[in-house]
């Protein structure tokens, strides 16, 4: 079973996070943000990863430390699930499309987090969500999870189908890249052996 559980504390949010990456999609989302529970749903959703994020932050201040430590958390309880990454795709790339939105995410796991963003937003914030920190929550999971990712909008109006066709077409990816592939038999999938370093 290729599980991950994190808990993560400082003064700022406490967070218990797990996943089960050969689940079926279910979730149990609670960051104290509405439109962030929305779009982790739906990563959970569309990855068939289960998902389970609970979170308590100091959202008196603001949305920033909610939103980077439950993505940071997330990210480690990919890495942990995913162990040394023996048999999986390692690559996935999703086209998502959501009404007049098109959306294009591709992925590498390749322990080197990196991100390229290519997408924005024409109002400051969806529900009540800062839409300056999407970006941020990406950047935080690539990181942690050791991810090569990039995110662009080709095309599209309305903020929130540009959103979800991000979130949509990242979680397919990520499908995509965790996937055990039979024909590997186990191997990691690099010319030198491992992943990362």
């Amino acid at each position: 079973m290729r599980t991950g559980r994190i808990e993560r504390k400082t003064a700022e949010t406490a967070i218990i996070v797990e996943v089960n990456l050969d689940g079926s999609g279910r979730y149990d989302i609670s960051t104290g943000i509405g439109f962030l529970d929305h779009m982790v749903e739906q990563f959970s959703k569309h990855s068939l990863i289960d998902v389970t994020l609970k979170v308590e932050g100091d959202l008196h201040v603001d949305q920033h430390h909610t939103t980077e430590d439950s993505a940071l958390a997330l990210g480690q309880a990919l890495t942990q699930a995913l162990g040394d990454k023996a048999g999986i795709g390692r690559y996935g790339m999703a086209y998502s499309p959501m009404d007049e939105t098109l959306a294009r995410v591709t992925l590498d796991i390749s322990g080197r987090p990196y991100l390229v963003w290519k997408a924005g937003f024409t109002q400051e914030k969806l529900g009540e969500w800062d839409t300056e920190l999407i970006e941020h929550w990406f950047h935080s999971v690539a990181q942690t999870a050791g991810i090569t990712l990039h995110a662009e909008l080709l095309y599209g109006t309305n903020n929130h189908h540009i959103c979800e066709a991000l979130y949509k077409g990242f979680a397919r990816a990520m499908r995509m890249a965790v996937e055990l592939d039979p024909r590997k038999r186990g191997a990691i999938p690099s010319t030198k052996g491992q992943l990362g370093g």
